[in-house]
């Protein structure tokens, strides 16, 4: 894939990752690497996160989801089917 060609992730993110300020690193590191999407906690205790963007930017935010922030334990990434739309810029989800 190109660089330039936008490229489309999503995963469930499993561990200690409510609770730990997940959602909002998340959206940081998202908008840091210039991606648009969303991140929601899901009832299971793990978080959901789809993201689209630049194909070497995507693969970037997938490296950085499998230690996520400081507070928090991941222990998988486990990838999911990606929507087909995304919001204009990146979200959290309630």
């Amino acid at each position: 894939m190109c660089a330039d060609q936008e490229a489309k992730k999503a995963f469930k993110v499993h561990g200690r990752v409510q609770g730990v300020g997940f959602r909002w690193w998340a959206q940081h590191q998202a908008r840091s690497l210039g991606l648009r999407g969303t991140v929601r906690n899901c009832a299971d205790g793990a978080v959901e996160i789809a993201f689209a963007g630049g194909g070497e930017a995507v693969e970037e935010m997938r490296r950085r989801l499998e230690t996520g922030p400081p507070a928090s334990y991941v222990v998988s990434l486990e990838e999911l089917e990606p929507p087909e739309r995304f919001p204009p810029d990146f979200q959290i989800g309630f």
